[in-house]
């Protein structure tokens, strides 16, 4: 545990530093809150927004008067895991699951940094695990204490099923950034309310060997979410197009979901440099609210 420790504060510690060296000072913190609260009401003068009266005080026969907000300063940020089978695929310390976690790890102990409240769900075909949202170094640590000692109870995946469940659970609206493979099917529509209803980031996790799928025959191939083995011919032409057809298929759903609800997409290769990849996340939410 404390190996982990040190390994996900020494990768935090690059991500601030390739931040410094590449933003130039000019970033804005990819956890701090984008909205407005209201705070309080005033009287209404001559040039303010007619839209800002608050009619039910105006109601009352005092005067007019219009709400006044304040910049909603503390960020609620959800980290949602798939913890499934599926997740498994990998080298030792490597599988997609390990770098889901170490994600998750460095993600926590940034945002609690910059005074946000943390949450963490994890999820297969049904909720594994939720830490309720807290603040300071104290909680990052038992987030990440909650992911190492983790062992998921179901390795079947059902995001439709888990997503609905992070809907029941979040009502404030939050940062979420979601986790997986999404090597799953008939989730889009969940997938669209939570970016309909939240700040929504798709972290898509996909490893090489599943992209570069080896020629070696027919082989047994057992499904790591069923337990169900069946034999293909890995070398035959046929099974080769339908497998990189129907997994580039995926990735375009999965992209297009997010581009039609305004939902940002990145996608980590969990065998390269995952930490410089991560750095695309914040240079993504820097220009997405330069632009907004």
């Amino acid at each position: 545990m404390k190996e982990l420790l040190k390994k996900l504060q020494k990768f935090e510690l690059r991500i601030r530093k390739v931040i410094d060296t590449q933003m130039q000072g000019d970033f804005h913190s990819v956890f701090k809150g984008t909205g407005l609260e209201f705070d309080d009401v005033r009287a209404y003068q001559y040039g303010d927004d007619v839209r800002s009266i608050d009619w039910n005080v105006s109601a009352k026969g005092h005067g007019t008067f219009i709400k006044t907000y304040k910049e909603e300063k503390e960020q609620s940020v959800f980290l949602i895991l798939d913890v499934s089978g599926s997740q498994n695929i990998g080298p030792e310390k490597q599988r997609k699951l390990d770098i889901g976690k170490e994600i998750c790890g460095i993600l926590a102990l940034t945002a609690v940094r910059q005074s946000a409240q943390l949450g963490l769900i994890c999820i297969s075909d049904q909720k594994e695990k939720y830490v309720r949202p807290g603040k300071g170094i104290s909680h990052a640590y038992a987030i990440i204490k909650t992911l190492y000692d983790l062992k998921p109870q179901s390795s079947r995946t059902n995001l439709a099923a888990g997503i609905k469940t992070a809907l029941s659970i979040i009502k404030r609206r939050s940062m979420l950034l979601l986790i997986s493979d999404f090597i799953d099917r008939n989730y889009e529509k969940e997938v669209a309310m939570l970016a309909r209803k939240h700040d929504l980031i798709v972290v898509q996790l996909m490893d090489q060997r599943e992209q570069q799928f080896p020629s070696l025959g027919i082989i047994p191939i057992r499904d790591a979410e069923s337990g169900l083995v069946s034999w293909v011919n890995t070398s035959a032409l046929s099974f080769r197009e339908k497998y990189l057809h129907d997994l580039e298929a995926n990735r375009e759903k999965l992209q297009q979901i997010c581009r039609r609800n305004k939902a940002d997409y990145l996608a980590i290769d969990t065998s390269g440099d995952y930490v410089l990849q991560l750095v695309n996340l914040f240079q993504l939410r820097r220009k997405t609210r330069k632009s907004a």
